[in-house]
């Protein structure tokens, strides 16, 4: 009966870690001063000073970022580069 607990508590833990995939976080960077949008949960340390999320997709990631008040608005070259990469 242990070994039936223990095995359903490792599945249920390996289960937990891959819902983090597919998630994305918002996050302000103090040294480019600007909010930048990932797909792993940060670590608040050093020049990040903020995450907030996570967020099922990358537009509501955006759509929280517009409205966080220390992000400034990304230029139109800066959006392009975004939709590009992680």
């Amino acid at each position: 009966m242990k070994r039936l607990i223990f095995a359903g508590s490792l599945l249920l833990a390996s289960g937990t870690v891959s819902f983090a995939d597919g998630l994305f976080w918002v996050v302000g960077n103090r040294a480019t001063g600007k909010c930048n949008i990932v797909t792993s949960n940060p670590v608040i340390i050093g020049d990040i000073w903020f995450g907030d999320g996570p967020y099922k997709s990358r537009a509501d990631a955006k759509l929280a970022r517009s409205t966080i008040r220390a992000c400034p608005v990304p230029t139109p070259d800066e959006e392009k580069a975004e939709d590009g990469t992680n």
